[in-house]
């Protein structure tokens, strides 16, 4: 446990620990808004820098293997998309589901194409064609935890365009996973006469289909009613606990459909629209979008934090690891960029292009079920290759931001 000699209670160098994490981030927020750059792009330079101090400083401690701060990120990325949710409504995000679902389409096949032609021209020869597959499937996931965020901090993310980048990840999120699915089963299935796991992707398909249609059909008849019914409890103070309650709920049934907990928290928050929760706010005198707001600034940044942490510093001075690494974020970044095109006429295909940029930790659980798979009795993803991955979703995490908040200031009204 961090700081554990210098304390009596052990559990005390955790919130130690936790200080540094917030302090750090407000700084390297409030540096990256006098950059004129999203809070989050500091953010996330702040973790690294920790990750730094981590293997230079002896006994300073190593937040990447912190679970209590594992737990505050996760904590703190549900409850992002929850409030990313609550600000849509269902019809609201229908009305951009075609243009998001050509966006989606676009911004898998392209960046996973682009991907797999980028690892195929610069891996040495002999390198098994599944692994240059699974590297394009890497590039293919965007993260929405972090566009979600600068669209909050620019006031975009009820505009057209917000909705678009939001519905075109939480479809990305499925096709991404299906990608995932069949790229592993094609690695097991090397040297058998198995095939693709057909079977197993359709399964995994029709569960996250009906995770998502039940959640935005039975759900949104099921909540007025619940809520209906919680305004007759004396108790006080119901709506925010009710309401991360059923984000949780969501969050969790999401995971058992092979979802992200975040596409359920996301859900959640899209299905809570205001007419649902009229009652308790008119009684608590209180939005609960206001009463959610307060656990996103404080929690949110942990998520940012750790990931920037999560990155081994010195995987990535090497030459030959840099240069793979900007490579492949240069085609991750054209790839999902070009996704934008799919917005179609009356968007800002900029903004929406730019919003897919970012990978995050979509990206990192994908470089991780990667190092689990093995071909040739060896790991699919060498210690070299998992660190050009990183490096380039670090630089797809870092400048999806500063490119979506530098496009959405360029096209703000003037005021």
């Amino acid at each position: 446990m961090p700081f554990a000699l210098l304390v009596a209670d052990p559990f005390a160098g955790t919130l130690a620990l936790m200080a540094l994490v917030w302090l750090v981030a407000k700084l390297g927020g409030e540096i990256a808004l006098r950059l004129r750059l999203p809070a989050v792009a500091g953010e996330l330079c702040a973790g690294l820098l920790l990750a730094v101090c981590a293997r230079m400083v002896p006994g300073f401690p190593d937040l990447a293997k912190s679970g209590a701060a594992e737990t505050l990120a996760n904590l703190g990325v549900i409850v992002l998309m929850f409030a990313v949710g609550l600000e849509s409504t269902v019809p609201q995000m229908m009305s951009v589901g075609l243009p998001s679902l050509r966006v989606a389409v676009i911004g898998v096949v392209v960046p996973m194409i682009a991907g797999f032609g980028g690892a195929w021209l610069l891996l040495p020869a002999g390198t098994p064609i599944v692994v240059d597959l699974f590297i394009g499937a890497c590039l293919c996931a965007t993260s929405i935890g972090i566009s979600a965020q600068v669209l909050r901090e620019q006031g975009a993310a009820s505009s057209f365009e917000g909705r678009v980048i939001v519905g075109a990840a939480v479809i990305d999120d499925v096709l991404g996973l299906l990608v995932l699915v069949g790229v592993s089963g094609a690695v097991t299935a090397l040297g058998s006469a198995t095939g693709l796991p057909w079977g197993s992707m359709g399964r995994t398909l029709g569960m996250a289909f009906l995770f998502l249609g039940s959640a935005l059909t039975l759900g949104r008849w099921a909540i007025p009613h619940l809520f209906h019914l919680a305004n007759r409890f004396r108790s006080e103070q119901l709506l925010l606990p009710l309401g991360l309650a059923f984000a949780f709920l969501l969050a969790w049934l999401g995971s058992l459909a092979g979802l992200a907990t975040i596409v359920g928290a996301y859900a959640a928050g899209l299905i809570l629209e205001p007419a649902h929760v009229h009652l308790l706010e008119q009684r608590e005198a209180q939005r609960l979008e206001d009463l959610v707001h307060p656990l996103v600034t404080t929690f949110a940044p942990v998520f940012f934090v750790l990931m920037g942490a999560k990155v081994d510093p010195a995987s990535l001075v090497a030459p030959d690891t840099l240069l793979f690494a900007a490579l492949l974020a240069l085609l991750g970044v054209l790839g999902k960029y070009v996704s934008g095109l799919g917005a179609g006429r009356g968007f800002r295909t900029s903004v929406v292009g730019w919003g897919m940029v970012p990978r995050g930790e979509v990206g990192l659980i994908f470089v991780a079920a990667g190092s689990t798979l093995m071909v040739d009795g060896r790991a699919l993803l060498s210690l070299e290759v998992q660190a050009g991955v990183v490096g380039a979703l670090l630089l797809t995490t870092v400048a999806g931001p500063m490119g979506l908040g530098w496009v959405l200031r360029r096209s703000a009204p003037k005021s």
